[in-house]
């Protein structure tokens, strides 16, 4: 997981820039996360993270595994 604009994005290829977090793969260690404000924390960002994305992916959905804004920040594209 990283941080990118706010959202804590999934990046199980571990290319996005950035400090990163490890999460177990189940939904009740996401909640725990999020009580325990721990990404903000291993993240070092200020304030609340948008993690609907992860939840998403971790519920089955179609959370992506990498946003396409995350994709043009790696590749330098604006």
């Amino acid at each position: 997981m990283v941080a990118v604009n706010g959202r804590l994005v999934p990046d199980p290829r571990r290319r996005l820039p950035g400090r990163g977090a490890w999460l177990h793969p189940h939904p009740g260690c996401l909640d725990r996360a999020e009580r325990r404000q721990a990404f903000t924390r291993a993240l070092r960002v200020p304030g609340p993270l948008d993690t609907g994305e992860v939840r998403a992916r971790l519920q089955g959905g179609t959370g992506s595994v990498e946003t396409s804004e995350a994709a043009r920040s790696r590749s330098g594209s604006a």
